[in-house]
């Protein structure tokens, strides 16, 4: 380890209006990138038709999985470092990032492991058609095996921003992103020397542009980019008590998204009663959802390490004023966001496929989802703050409680009381307000700033 720590910005001191751009920028773009990557995928995989497309966005709701357990690692270990960092204690934050790193690693074998196991049943679970569910089982495989480069990327993308640097990230994922842009149309329609692979050539690009991306992290940390210095070296020696400091953060805001994607494989059951049109439209939506849901997790990210570095530092009020500058810059970026959901529906829904039912029913959603975007702002925020502070249990409960709703209140709408496939974004609308509003509040009762991690 190296005691001296290359501090590129105090963020404990000065404007915090720039400190949130500074951080937040370069999130945001790369959230941007990685929105431009998820509709070029989906580009593509439009292009060989509803069945190919409803497979590939059944299996997105799986694949969040690994992203919420991910979440228990790099959440913990970006509140510790940052912490860390506004305490002046670099050594310690070297000491928890490589905690988080060899977890990761170990961790992620056996979520590859389980994964191809079971990859099949979550399709039987979703009740799909049998032509999606031998799309979808082939491509979610492909994507389990390389679960290691989804944790290795997330973890140390994580350390790099809670030591403040949020521009490496960006330059790392916006070379991933493009390669697998690239890659995308060359292996799902077999150009130039590659095989046509269909939807297994898409999961293979994400998997490769993954890889390359992970090494390139390695790369930097062994160069010394990084704030501090800790050993990447694969030996075997975890401190379980740091692991499970890390862990008690992380794992709340893991849970809660674990369970989101657990109910997204029920909602997706109900709108299959509606047929394989209505899945593919309920994917263009969450799509485009992602443009609102990626920035405004940029901004979570400037939340978070702002809130954890100065609460280090001991400035509580200062925390809390940088959470709640970050909420109203994001509510207004998810009001242009809203707006365009409303007026455009049917360019946006036409861009990803020329199915005219999937469009009809893509327009409806789009409509009714522009209603909850500057809400999911204020939840997505306020989650990114309280976990800064290493007080992640209120997002839990709020997102728990939130998402369980969804399941028997889109049953309710859409089959009991008849308002079809309407009534099920109607519940995805109706509870996204009310997860952002119960957080705001909690958020503003202000017992996070006297967190003990």
């Amino acid at each position: 380890m190296n005691s001296e720590a290359k501090t590129k910005r105090d963020l404990t001191s000065g404007s915090i209006t720039k400190d949130i751009f500074y951080l937040a920028g370069p999130v945001v773009v790369t959230m941007f990138l990685e929105t431009a990557f998820s509709i070029a995928d989906i580009f593509w995989v439009g292009k060989l038709g509803a069945v190919s497309l409803a497979a590939v966005i059944s299996s997105a709701f799986l694949i969040w999985i690994i992203y919420s357990l991910v979440g228990a690692i790099s959440v913990g270990v970006t509140a510790l470092v940052a912490r860390f960092i506004g305490a002046k204690q670099p050594d310690q934050a070297a000491f928890s990032a490589r905690q988080a790193y060899l977890f990761s690693i170990f961790f992620a074998l056996l979520v590859s492991i389980l994964g191809v196991m079971f990859a099949k049943w979550a399709f039987v679970l979703m009740g799909t058609a049998p032509d999606v569910t031998f799309l979808g089982v082939r491509y979610l495989r492909i994507i389990f095996a390389g679960a290691i480069f989804f944790f290795l990327l997330d973890v140390m993308g994580a350390i790099f921003r809670a030591s403040g640097d949020t521009k490496t990230p960006m330059l790392v994922i916006m070379a991933s992103l493009g390669l697998n842009i690239i890659l995308d149309p060359v292996l799902i329609f077999g150009w130039g020397p590659f095989p046509q692979m269909g939807t297994d050539g898409a999961a293979l690009a994400s998997i490769f542009s993954q890889g390359v991306a992970s090494l390139l992290f390695i790369l930097l940390i062994m160069r010394g980019k990084l704030a501090f210095r800790f050993s990447l070296r694969p030996k075997l020696d975890l401190d379980f008590s740091m692991v499970w400091r890390i862990l008690r953060i992380g794992i709340p805001a893991s849970s809660a998204w674990i369970l989101f994607s657990v109910v997204y494989l029920f909602i997706n059951k109900i709108v299959a009663l509606f047929g394989t049109q209505a899945i593919a439209a309920l994917g263009i939506g969450n799509r485009m959802e992602s443009v609102s849901f990626l920035t405004c997790f940029g901004f979570s990210i400037a939340a978070s390490t702002l809130v954890g570095q100065n609460l280090g530092a001991g400035k509580p009020e200062r925390s809390a004023q940088a959470a709640w500058v970050t909420a109203g810059i994001s509510v207004l970026v998810t009001g242009c966001v809203a707006i365009m959901f409303f007026t455009f529906p049917r360019q946006i829904a036409s861009f990803f496929i020329s199915d005219p039912k999937v469009v009809e029913i893509g327009i409806g959603y789009l409509r009714i989802l522009a209603l909850s975007q500057t809400f999911m702002a204020l939840e997505i925020v306020f989650e990114g703050a309280f976990a800064g502070a290493g007080n992640t249990i209120p997002p839990m409960i709020v997102s728990i409680s939130g998402s369980l709703t969804r399941i028997p209140l889109a049953y309710l709408l859409a089959v009991h009381w008849g308002l079809g496939i309407t009534g099920v974004w109607w519940a995805i609308t109706s509870t996204g307000i009310a997860k952002g509003v119960v957080l705001t509040c909690w958020f503003a009762r202000g017992r996070w700033k006297t967190k003990k991690i």
